[in-house]
């Protein structure tokens, strides 16, 4: 089993250039699980760990509700934003500038074959995360994600999550609003859950900006705990 995952800092990234690599790698992984099996191999398969930022774009799963999205395609040229219909699940998300995003492609057989382990191992690196800040998050029942104040009338969400996974191979991943212009969400009904509010690290903390490399680290530092794996 290959516990080694390369990593990749794609920088500021268009999302269906992303999305186009995401589906190479992703791919690539399948692929070389399917000739293993059929050729009677045992071939290592890679693991891939990319962060990107995103210019101003709405995404919805495969599962959405497009009225969720509350702009027409002319109000979105406006605002500088894109959108697509994507094969994840979730409903309807927002990535842009001052968000970090993660997206872990693995072969889950390489660390073990549970979809629902491996959503809350993502979740539980943000909320490790976030701890480290003095911000105390959790889950919020019945909802993917990483929340403040779950379960109470100011529950607001930090980190969107939504994945995809075929033959054990993880796409898509997370999105943790750090520094992100909030007002975007606006736009939208996040996640089709009305009602819900959401907010960014550096609004928790009162601060103009923190510093994303620094998130970055402590991420993968737990990550790496979570998960039992090297980052090269």
């Amino acid at each position: 089993m290959n516990k080694t995952i390369q990593l990749q800092d794609l920088g500021n990234k268009d999302y269906k250039a992303t999305w186009e690599y995401q589906e190479e790698l992703f791919k690539g992984i399948v692929d070389l699980k399917i000739r293993n099996r059929r050729e009677e191999l045992d071939l290592a398969t890679p693991n891939y760990f990319l962060f990107v930022e995103h210019p101003h774009v709405y995404t919805l799963g495969k599962s959405g509700d497009l009225s969720n999205l509350l702009l027409s395609e002319k109000q979105l040229e406006a605002k500088g934003a894109t959108f697509y219909k994507i094969n994840r699940g979730g409903d309807i998300t927002y990535h842009g500038p001052g968000q970090i995003v993660g997206y872990p492609i693995l072969d889950l057989e390489n660390f073990f074959t549970d979809i629902h382990k491996y959503l809350r191992f993502l979740e539980e690196a943000i909320i490790l995360t976030l701890a480290e800040y003095g911000i105390q998050s959790g889950r919020s029942v019945g909802e993917t994600g990483v929340w403040l104040g779950a379960g109470t009338p100011f529950a607001r969400k930090i980190c969107a999550m939504g994945v995809r996974a075929s033959r054990w191979v993880t796409m898509h991943g997370f999105a943790l609003n750090v520094n992100a212009d909030l007002g975007y969400f606006d736009n939208i009904i996040p996640c089709g859950i009305r009602g819900k509010a959401v907010t960014s690290l550096n609004v928790e903390l009162g601060v103009e900006k923190v510093n994303e490399e620094e998130v970055k680290e402590k991420i993968l530092q737990h990550f790496t705990k979570l998960f039992v794996c090297e980052f090269q």
